[in-house]
């Protein structure tokens, strides 16, 4: 049975957040739960671009920070009636971490009474709504698994923040952001955030020895903040340049391949998306750059994209790309 430290804290500040991630991920050697709330922010996916998922003019405007996490997906609105969850511990590749990892969270809110289920591939719904959103990232044999809990959101900045991709609500068959996800007050309206931030701790500590941030944790994680978190390099510098734009909505994530052509190679490619990322997916597009644009030179120097991206395929990419 694996040995958990449970940790909680008051810090709200959204770069502190994301940073302190990495640092127990990447630095850190024990396994790890704890529960943190963010003050309003965008958290976008790894693989996004910036430029094109958030309302930059809203969220400038509102004071609202935007902040790139280590792991894919898409982008999320945060408020401090939102609670988020992160849980860092060695990779079982034999498992499905997504469901193991999720399932004290429904089972908690089973136990109030709330009918939450795990759904798609990374979320929690309760009657059919999205109250929860997880995705995770391995580094070194270590995962990092991390979600967040709506609980009383403000749904008109979370619509107004985002951008979403077309694609993907036209895929869904819906209208808008806010007729996908629900907040959790709506079917426990007796209980605040914070009772529901306690009632989880407390339900995580049972099995749990308990760990407080000492000060070199906070330095160090502060020194992330200043070097990557807070900065514009990180959370929308990176854009694509090319000219040409492919997108589709596979069954793995919406897919965005941005390239020039020169003297018929490619040239500039940029790969960006929701799509949940086994490697640097920064230097999978790089090996793209010199190749001709043929259907058969694509089709094999797509052929290691399985290593980076999961569940993508060579074949069904090349097909819709030469469509």
């Amino acid at each position: 049975m694996e040995k958990f430290l449970f940790l909680t804290h008051d810090f709200n500040d959204p770069y502190f957040n994301l940073a302190s991630e990495e640092y127990f991920l990447r630095h850190r050697t024990e396994n790890f739960i704890y529960i943190w709330i963010n003050a309003p922010a965008v958290i976008v996916g790894i693989n996004q671009n910036t430029l094109q998922e958030v309302n930059l003019d809203y969220t400038s405007s509102h004071g609202i920070k935007v902040v790139r996490r280590q792991t894919g997906g898409g982008a999320v609105y945060h408020d401090l009636n939102n609670i988020c969850y992160t849980v860092i511990a060695e990779n079982d590749e034999n498992v499905d971490n997504y469901k193991k990892f999720t399932a004290p969270v429904i089972e908690y809110l089973n136990s109030l009474g709330v009918k939450a289920e795990f759904s798609g591939r990374n979320d929690i719904t309760v009657d059919g709504k999205k109250i929860s959103g997880n995705a995770q990232t391995v580094v070194n044999g270590r995962i990092m698994h991390h979600g967040t809990l709506l609980f009383d959101t403000d749904m008109t900045a979370l619509t107004l923040s985002l951008k979403p991709n077309r694609l993907k609500i036209e895929s869904k068959g819906i209208k808008s952001v806010r007729a996908r996800v629900a907040n959790i007050k709506d079917y426990l309206p007796d209980f605040t955030v914070t009772e529901l931030k306690k009632g989880l701790s407390e339900y995580f500590r049972k099995t749990c020895d308990e760990y407080r941030l000492t000060q070199r944790d906070i330095n160090e994680i502060n020194k992330l903040v200043r070097d990557k978190y807070s900065r514009y390099e990180w959370n929308i510098g990176r854009s694509p340049t090319g000219k040409n734009l492919f997108e589709y909505k596979f069954p793995f994530g919406v897919f965005t391949f941005s390239f020039d052509t020169e003297n018929g190679e490619i040239k500039n490619a940029d790969i960006s998306g929701d799509f949940f990322s086994v490697g640097d997916v920064k230097k999978f597009a790089a090996s793209l750059n010199g190749v001709k644009f043929t259907k058969e030179d694509a089709s094999a120097a797509f052929s290691q994209v399985g290593d980076y991206i999961k569940g993508a395929t060579a074949g069904e990419i090349v097909e819709q790309l030469f469509s």
